[in-house]
């Protein structure tokens, strides 16, 4: 096979590599796959973990929120700097380490005899998989030509909507036969057997002329993201973005990541070239990955009390209402590049945000009788549309970049994401309590000082103090269930608008259908080995 010039062509993978790059992804699917799983998987076990001993370690509501949150806090922190690091010292051996070090939190993690030990062992959990995220994406692009980066993209993605499903029925699947540390502990055989994959399979591949390290860069982005990350969810934790301490940590935040903007723009050796954010298609793709999680991770925060605290459910059952979600993402993400290659980006993306919109909206009109069938096919709606939006976006970003500077798009790529996804539930969180609390604060007369303060503070806490007034307390039950579903209401709508800008972003920046290619740059470029077909 030849160029059009008549030159060979040289395929920029080598033939040991390409030969087993279906493989690679499966590793880089199951490395990814835990990370998510492990994120969402403890969502359903708050109120195990919030049970005095033996039963949990009597977290309290405060404890419970930064064993989440010290994850999210130094995930975020550290993404960008794990993606420069991965180019700079080789893909494979940041993800060994990230995968090495996510196991052994993991293992410490569910041996915790405290709060204060499952926070800490949370944060170092965290650490390693801000190493493990970026290096998939960037050990993908350096495995694929660029004609199949699309497709493995597509089914990369699904497998974040796989883990985001399957995460809460493993974690009921687990609470309901083992104690509570065995949704950590689940962690440690599946990593030793990535680790095997890897060593295995998984090829080296990094910037072959780095340049100078940026000491100075990744102190700045390190900085910048992790006091504006601990800021929105300190903003979500108190429902008020006003408050000083919310106010300090984010503006703080912002004018560090302008300081580091500013630095890279004259810095000889950039860790980030951010001229490549002056290409609308670019901005687009990024703002687009963070607007969907906005949305989308609010969503998923107010919809799992719906589902358990207005509907009655299990966590198991909850769970299993999710998987519409990830059947049709699994379904469709892999196959978004053919819509794409006759549509277009824009015109697919632009559908695709729209239905995330829609199915966001029909949260609007959800009663406490809402049919079983409904809610799936609103999940379905919701899993379809990512489907089509993820991977064009992800391609987009990551196709705008040199594939030497893989760990830096997916760096990029990834930040934007965690950081929309945690602004979603802190903003989205915060209008859910203010509207409940507003609700919610006629029915609590009757109760005394405290305990009215107490109640007012969320569904669950009005539901609890209902319980202990026993027949008494059914009036107030019903008050709560009202409440919510309003704020569930409004806060839908909310989310649903988010996605709505999204959608005009997409519209009006991502480029539309790309010309076809002549024949004889479309063909398969790679020569056969002399004597062999491939």
């Amino acid at each position: 096979m030849s160029t059009p010039s008549g030159a060979p062509a040289v395929p920029q993978i080598p033939e040991a590599v390409h030969r087993r790059r279906w493989a690679i992804l499966v590793v880089l699917m199951f490395s990814l796959l835990i990370v998510v799983l492990d994120n969402s998987i403890l969502n359903v076990a708050v109120k195990t973990i919030a049970s005095p001993s033996p039963t949990g370690i009597g977290a309290t509501q405060s404890e419970l929120e930064w064993a989440i949150n010290s994850y999210t806090l130094v995930f975020a922190g550290l993404l960008f700097t794990a993606g420069l690091l991965g180019d700079r010292l080789g893909r494979k051996k940041i993800l060994l380490f990230g995968i090495t070090l996510f196991g052994a939190g993991s293992a410490l993690a569910a041996l915790s005899d405290s709060p204060g030990q499952l926070i800490t062992w949370r944060a170092l959990m965290g650490f390693g998989a801000a190493f493990v995220m970026p290096a998939t994406l960037a050990v993908l692009m350096n495995v694929f030509e660029r004609d199949e980066q699309p497709k493995a993209i597509g089914i990369w993605a699904g497998s974040v909507g796989l883990g985001i499903a399957i995460g809460p029925i493993t974690g009921g699947l687990l609470l309901e036969h083992f104690w509570w540390g065995s949704i950590f502990l689940v962690n440690v055989p599946v990593v030793i057997i990535a680790l095997v994959a890897m060593v295995l399979l998984v090829p080296d591949s990094k910037d072959p002329r780095p340049g100078r390290l940026d000491p100075l860069g990744v102190v700045l982005s390190i900085i910048g993201l992790v006091l504006l990350v601990y800021g929105i969810i300190r903003g979500g934790e108190l429902a008020d973005f006003t408050d000083v301490s919310v106010l300090l940590p984010v503006v703080g935040g912002l004018a560090v990541l302008v300081v580091f903007v500013l630095h890279e723009k004259r810095s000889a050796s950039p860790a980030i070239d951010v001229s490549y954010f002056k290409k609308p298609a670019f901005s687009a793709a990024v703002a687009a990955i963070a607007l969907i999680f906005f949305a989308l991770m609010g969503v998923t925060f107010f919809s799992a009390f719906y589902m358990q605290s207005v509907r009655g459910w299990s966590a198991l059952q909850s769970g299993l209402l999710i998987l519409p979600l990830a059947v049709a993402q699994m379904l469709f993400a892999p196959r978004a590049r053919i819509v794409v290659a006759r549509f277009g980006a824009r015109a697919v993306c632009t559908a695709g945000m729209l239905a995330v919109a829609v199915g966001l909206a029909a949260f609007a009109l959800f009663d406490a009788d809402t049919p079983v069938w409904l809610m799936c096919v609103v999940f379905f709606v919701q899993g379809t549309g990512m489907a089509h939006v993820m991977p064009p976006v992800t391609v987009a970003v990551m196709q705008a970049l040199p594939r030497e500077k893989a760990g830096s798009g997916s760096a990029v790529n990834n930040t934007f994401r965690q950081v929309g996804g945690a602004l979603g539930i802190a903003v989205l969180g915060s209008v859910l309590s203010t509207v409940y609390r507003g609700d919610i604060e006629d029915h609590l007369g009757a109760l005394p000082s405290g305990a009215r303060d107490a109640a007012g503070e969320s569904i669950e806490a009005t539901l609890a103090i209902a319980e202990k007034l026993g027949p008494k307390g059914a009036p107030l039950v019903t008050a709560a269930h009202d409440a919510f579903m309003n704020a569930m209401h409004v806060t839908a709508l909310g989310s649903a608008a988010v996605a709505l800008i999204g959608t005009l972003v997409v519209a009006l920046w991502l480029p539309g259908r790309e010309p076809a290619a002549p024949r004889s740059v479309r063909e398969e470029e790679r020569p056969a080995p002399a004597g062999a077909e491939r």
